[in-house]
């Protein structure tokens, strides 16, 4: 079967690989998607007399029967295919024969993928929400077990004030529920339906009931202008990327906070042998590589986020080509990001906190903000309290 938009099928393979780059591959663990939003189009162009009931019927049980295999992960999308709506649109049409060729009235490749894209979104936003919510419970099970415990707060990396675990990680407890917040509002943002908006200026002629697809695809609201659907493309995907690097700002935070305070002339926290790595000359090493590589992965999800800002840039309204990248780019953001989240979480669970070890790092210079405070209740201003502390710190030890 041919691609949707050629009727000779003499298109040079060079190009047609060069044009299709990795679509086929990121459509496959897409195509479920695309699926469902034809399930609903189909049930929309009943719905407006396109086609027959008895039509519908016939099509949504051949787009079930591919979506099982969908979800079974049976689906291959060869080059020559390109995509994955040439693959729907060609099974229906093997299965039903001009019946088939229907399912494409009143839609573009254009919304198609632009639906089929806000799904999969919506579905993942989940997942790092449920990663991001677990995580938070694990750091405050750590923080209920060693909370209480003095350890060296750090300013310029040197010692400056004692402080506490409870106050170490509430911090990174508190930033994540921040991020939630951030994640939800952009959420809000994609959960627009852009079916029925076309190539980005609505569809000629046909009156089609966008609003019935948004309910049947449980979208909160219908994105109502087309074009906006077609200039949100970047946009948004850009807008998922920064949400979720914030997560991944505070876990490369943390990452090196954990690596810092495991260093054996450190060593109040202590990891467990099980999440540590070795080297392949130095018998004695044991490496914080998955700190290390959760630390890395946000500099990668930044470098993705900048792609998905500059994609779009200086493109006139509508559609592009260039936006095809958007996918490779956001699949890699949300992997990248879930796999790293759930990994903090489960060897977060295991760390431990060495009470010794981190009393003995409290040196007496630590409190001297401390002593300057209890001066300035005893009625002396701040400056000179100041000045008497550290005249006291710089006189010569007995």
């Amino acid at each position: 079967m041919g691609r949707l938009w050629d009727i000779s099928n003499k298109i040079d393979k060079e190009i047609l690989s060069f044009t299709v780059y990795k679509d086929n591959k990121i459509d496959e663990k897409l195509i479920k998607y695309d699926i469902l939003a034809s399930i609903a189009h189909a049930k929309m162009l009943a719905k407006i007399g396109i086609i027959s009931e008895e039509e519908k019927e016939k099509i949504l049980d051949i787009l079930n029967e591919l979506l099982k295999k969908a979800e079974n992960n049976q689906i291959k999308i060869e080059i020559e295919e390109e995509d994955m709506h040439t693959k729907i649109e060609n099974y229906l049409t093997q299965k039903l024969g001009e019946l088939g060729e229907k399912i494409h009235t009143a839609r573009s490749r254009n919304d198609q993928v632009m639906v089929a894209l806000r799904l999969f979104y919506k579905d993942k936003i989940k997942e790092v929400e449920k990663a991001t919510k677990k995580f938070i419970k694990v750091l405050k099970k750590f923080e209920e077990k060693f909370g209480s415990i003095t350890i060296p707060g750090l300013t310029h990396t040197r010692k400056a004030i004692p402080t506490t675990v409870n106050i170490w990680i509430g911090s990174f407890i508190e930033s994540l529920r921040d991020d939630l917040k951030l994640l939800r509002t952009v959420k809000n943002f994609v959960d627009q339906n852009p079916l029925g908006s076309g190539a980005g200026f609505g569809i000629p002629a046909i009156e089609v009931d966008r609003e019935y697809t948004t309910k049947l695809l449980n979208f909160s609201r219908t994105q109502n202008n087309p074009l906006y659907v077609q200039n949100s493309r970047g946009k948004f995907e850009s807008l998922i990327a920064h949400a979720i690097s914030m997560i991944m700002y505070d876990i490369n935070k943390l990452s090196t906070d954990l690596i810092l305070f495991s260093f054996d002339e450190i060593g109040f926290v202590k990891l467990p042998k099980e999440i540590l790595t070795g080297s392949s000359m130095m018998p004695n090493k044991e490496n914080p590589d998955i700190f290390e590589i959760a630390r890395g992965s946000y500099s990668k999800i930044i470098i993705l986020e900048e792609w998905l800002n500059i994609l779009p840039m200086n493109l006139i309204s509508g559609y592009h080509r260039d936006l095809q990248f958007t996918k490779e780019a956001i699949f890699e953001v949300f992997e990248t990001a879930i796999k790293t989240i759930n990994i903090m979480a489960k060897t977060f669970s295991e760390i431990q906190i060495d009470e010794e070890k981190a009393k003995k790092l409290i040196t007496k210079e630590m409190y001297a903000t401390e002593n300057v405070n209890k001066l300035v209740l005893n009625g002396l201003p701040f400056r000179e309290a100041y000045k008497i502390v550290k005249r006291n710190l710089s006189k010569p030890k007995d």
